[in-house]
């Protein structure tokens, strides 16, 4: 009787598909069901037809290239693999401990938690199951500040720390907390000497970012490190833009917290974990209640697929993080070589010698950044941060370097990854240096600059 009803069901679903791409080609949907649901008025906005993509009023001849990794990474098909057994056939509640389906869920989630755990140097008794490293850095910042509250009032983190954690702060101000806000050199990198002299008898954690989001630099996180363990003051770090990418060693680094996320490394979204030391054990109040699941940290039902791509995807890092390090090198510095040779003006925001070869974040002298970003329909980057591209402010990050207004509006950030080619890389050069140079034809202060004129001297008045 089922299979009777589940061959009348696909013979219907595949009438009403066909009856639909008569009309129209939608988009492939990998959710059959969605495929055969009437389409939604913004849905019917999003077409593809022979001349090309339509969505959000946006024309392009196809689908673009990929340069966005530090928004978010394709998963590895090899990751992909590792989960699709646990949404179709294993897909018991790992909580479940009175039957087959829940012990082969909980064996997957330990081994994955093997995994995560081997990729920072750390135990698996101290990874946390996450959402993402927001619930992480949330987790962090105000479960420690919140557990040590009556002895620890004062925080320490950087201007150029990712949006969760510096709302995190803030939300700890609101609650009577202080927090220093530590400048940054031109370079992103932190001065260490104001780092311990910000530290008080009340520091109840130091957060710092291990790579940035926006420009790729990495800071000195084992002299940090040190830092914290003279004053005996815990060390949290948001690692989700360095896992699987530089080495870590939470013990080198001497880090009490260290928030990781799934979907940078080439694995799914919507899992993440918490590193939590414990020797010396630190300790924090949970910020969600419920089932006690993860020690008591994180209530809520793990969820297995998402965690055993997480952990395959752990895996994989570990095997070949060194070689996607030097091939991205090699794109990076391909495509700056390329962009540098046509067009002057090019600026690296950031430090060049301690960054991430993956994150190129660069601004194009005389160039509004939004209109070089509508002009490169063919390529997928951004201008910063995907948590504040919505906002038209330039970068807080940039302009926290010192970087000028005009510039930090010019900025655009090109992520290379894993499965980034060389091919895609001289396009996106190609493309870009096309719209740039189309830009700054129309652009007044350029044809100024090229007369010799330093437009830094000029008094603008005012009609």
């Amino acid at each position: 009787m089922a299979s009777k009803l589940l061959a009348s069901a696909a013979s219907t679903l595949r009438r009403t598909l066909t009856e639909k791409n008569a009309t129209y080609h939608l988009f492939r949907r990998l959710s059959t069901s969605s495929a055969a649901a009437d389409p939604s008025p913004s849905a019917a906005d999003s077409y593809e037809d022979a001349d090309g993509i339509t969505m959000k009023g946006v024309k392009i001849s196809g689908r673009p290239l990929y340069l966005d990794m530090q928004a978010t990474s394709p998963v590895d098909p090899r990751v992909l693999d590792a989960m699709l057994p646990y949404n179709l056939s294993r897909y018991g509640n790992p909580h479940s401990r009175t039957h087959l389906y829940g012990w082969e869920s909980e064996n997957a989630v330990e081994t994955a938690r093997s995994q995560v755990a081997a990729l920072i140097g750390a135990s698996p008794k101290e990874i946390v199951f996450t959402s993402g490293a927001t619930e992480s850095n949330n987790i962090s910042v105000k479960g420690v500040m919140h557990f040590y509250r009556d002895k620890k009032r004062h925080v320490i983190t950087t201007q150029t720390e990712h949006k969760c954690v510096l709302d995190s702060c803030r939300h700890l101000q609101q609650e009577g907390f202080d927090v220093t806000y530590l400048p940054v050199g031109t370079d992103g990198i932190i001065d260490l000497e104001m780092l311990r002299s910000a530290i008080r008898p009340d520091t109840g954690l130091v957060s710092v970012m291990a790579v940035n989001n926006e420009i790729g630099v990495i800071q000195p996180l084992e002299e940090i490190g040190k830092i914290c363990k003279e004053f005996n003051v815990p060390f949290h770090t948001d690692a989700a833009q360095a896992l699987g990418k530089i080495p870590i060693e939470v013990d080198k680094w001497n880090v009490s917290l260290m928030s990781l996320s799934g979907h940078k490394i080439y694995g799914p979204k919507g899992v993440g974990a918490l590193y939590m030391r414990r020797r010396p054990r630190i300790r924090v109040e949970p910020q969600m209640n419920g089932g006690g699941q993860e020690r008591g940290i994180r209530s809520g039902t793990v969820p297995t697929p998402l965690v055993v791509g997480f952990g395959a995807a752990c895996e994989l890092a570990m095997k070949e993080m060194e070689y996607d390090d030097k091939r991205i090198s090699q794109l990076q510095e391909r495509m700056l070589n390329g962009l540098r040779e046509r067009l002057d003006g090019v600026i690296v925001n950031g430090s060049v010698e301690r960054r991430y070869a993956g994150n190129l974040n660069v601004s194009f002298a005389y160039v509004e950044g939004e209109s070089l970003l509508m002009g490169l329909k063919e390529v997928a980057v951004s201008s910063g941060s995907a948590c504040t591209s919505a906002s038209l402010e330039p970068s807080y990050v940039l302009r926290a370097l010192g970087v000028d207004e005009d510039m930090a509006h010019t900025s655009i950030r090109f992520g290379i990854g894993r499965f980034t080619t060389e091919a895609e890389i001289d396009r996106a050069v190609q493309l870009t240096v096309q719209q740039v140079e189309k830009l700054r034809e129309m652009s007044p202060l350029y044809e100024m600059v090229k007369e010799g004129i330093n437009i830094k001297d000029i008094q603008w008045a005012q009609h």
